[in-house]
């Protein structure tokens, strides 16, 4: 793995952003005045004839975004999870989702890590909503340079990217380069397969280190494809490691856990515990803090990795 560096997702996304605008001509990106948050100020900068601020009115932009994909461009559509999600789902399924248009959305500030906005502000429903809608691909990347830009511009139809407002640990090398349905396994393990996306997965690691000095063997496993699922690593985990942990910033209803546990359900059935929100609202505090105090941490995993293994 790469010297540890830190970036948040959000900050690969503008970096993606601007390298997809010079390669491609037919790449637009919307923003609802929030260009400095979602970092898409830099495409701003580099290409401000294909940057459209929509102002604060998420749902006007999922229209504008379907708008220009109807006419052969690629719009990324960016604002706070929590209002491309939530505010603007109606438009998302109806003028996105429906006629399968070509539009990318950009989610930043997923999950409780944005830390003091509190819970008006954390978003842990939205990979729930947006895997609810047919033929949406939903994507947490792990860190800065898997934020897959690129992939999400390359797949045809409509695309939901989650990213992160804290800076957090760079594992990938440069040059990565993701594939959209496809998970990585980062540690071998038998004993058990804790699977992870967006910031969980670096905790994951952390966990697989302190648990081999145990003399467990976990198997660490990033799936930040959440939709569609990697089902053939999942299943290989399940037969290999007979019980599996999911972890991920967002609810355990409707996440990566629940995809994992219906999916295996009804082709491998084995003992899965999800890790994530337990059905609660976010609060406020440092992102370090609140994070700590929902079990989003790598000491948690590895106390509920010690339990299940005795259960």
């Amino acid at each position: 793995m790469a010297d540890e560096k830190k970036m948040a997702t959000r900050e690969g996304y503008g970096r993606g952003l601007v390298a997809l605008g010079a390669a491609h001509e037919d790449v637009v990106v919307l923003d609802a005045d929030l260009a400095g948050s979602t970092k898409t100020g830099m495409f701003a900068k580099a290409y401000p004839d294909r940057h459209f601020n929509c102002g604060i009115a998420e749902a006007d932009m999922m229209c504008v975004a379907a708008g220009f994909a109807a006419n052969g461009f690629v719009p990324f559509a960016s604002s706070f999870a929590m209002f491309a999600a939530g505010r603007a789902f109606e438009q998302i399924r109806n003028s996105i989702g429906y006629p399968h248009l070509n539009v990318k959305i950009g989610a930043t500030h997923g999950g409780l890590s944005v830390g003091e906005d509190g819970a008006s502000h954390q978003c842990c429903e939205d990979f729930a909503l947006m895997r609810s809608i047919p033929g949406m691909v939903v994507i947490c990347p792990a860190d800065g340079v898997e934020a897959a830009v690129k992939a999400a511009y390359e797949y045809q139809g409509p695309v939901y990217l989650r990213m992160g407002r804290l800076a957090i640990p760079v594992f990938h090398e440069d040059g990565f380069k993701f594939k959209i349905g496809k998970g990585e396994i980062l540690r071998e393990g038998t004993d058990i397969a804790i699977i992870a996306n967006g910031l969980m997965t670096y905790e994951a690691i952390k966990a697989g280190e302190a648990l081999e000095a145990m003399g467990i063997h976990a198997r660490i496993v990033n799936m930040s494809t959440i939709k569609p699922l990697d089902e053939e690593l999942v299943l290989k985990c399940a037969k290999e490691c007979g019980k599996i942990i999911t972890c991920e910033e967002h609810s355990i209803i409707g996440g990566l856990g629940e995809a994992v546990c219906s999916y295996l359900a009804e082709t491998c059935p084995v003992p899965v515990k999800r890790i994530g929100v337990n059905d609660k609202f976010g609060c406020s505090g440092t992102a370090a803090e609140v994070l700590k105090a929902y079990g989003l941490s790598a000491e948690h995993i590895v106390e509920v990795t010690k339990a299940f293994l005795n259960r």
